[in-house]
């Protein structure tokens, strides 16, 4: 199975200067609780975004086209490549960056976003908008701001319809 996985404002913002946008110690619990024990494939900047590399328990595939390796991680010059590494039975979440969501939107099977109720003053980096349409809401789960977490937002995840 093929999961994207992202926080999204809603413009469908992710990210500005290959930094995260928004804090949410939630959703950090949940990304790891959800890619643990799986397969992670994001871009090369994304993997460098990691302050402490490789992120531990998971296998980190991370794309680049100029033959770089990374300490932890796989390297392939395609998602294509990437993916035909992957065993069929195997849980895929792909972290990003922007580019590598669009890739892999035609080949997703579910999405899990973390949809945060702001529009980010600043953002260079958006999720591939999709048709909702097209797709099932399987979790939607709101939550409101707290001493932690200063936006509402909601862990929702759709399946393919």
């Amino acid at each position: 199975m093929i999961t994207l996985i992202a926080a999204v404002a809603e413009n469908m913002a992710i990210g500005y200067q290959n930094k995260l946008l928004y804090w949410l110690p939630n959703d950090l619990k949940r990304f790891k609780s959800l890619t643990t024990g799986h397969t992670i494939i994001m871009g090369r900047k994304t993997f460098e975004s990691f302050p402490k590399g490789a992120l531990p328990n998971r296998r980190n595939v991370v794309l680049s086209r100029n033959g770089a390796t990374f300490p932890g991680a796989e390297t392939y010059p395609t998602l294509e490549a990437a993916l035909a590494s992957c065993s069929p039975d195997e849980d895929i979440y792909i972290l990003g960056g922007a580019s590598v969501y669009e890739q892999a939107m035609p080949l997703a099977d579910r999405l899990c976003l973390t949809e945060i109720a702001d529009t980010p003053k600043e953002a260079d980096a958006y999720f591939p908008t999709f048709d909702k349409a097209e797709w099932k809401v399987e979790l939607d789960e709101a939550h409101d701001t707290d001493e932690k977490h200063a936006h509402p937002y909601r862990f929702v995840d759709y399946v393919k319809a």
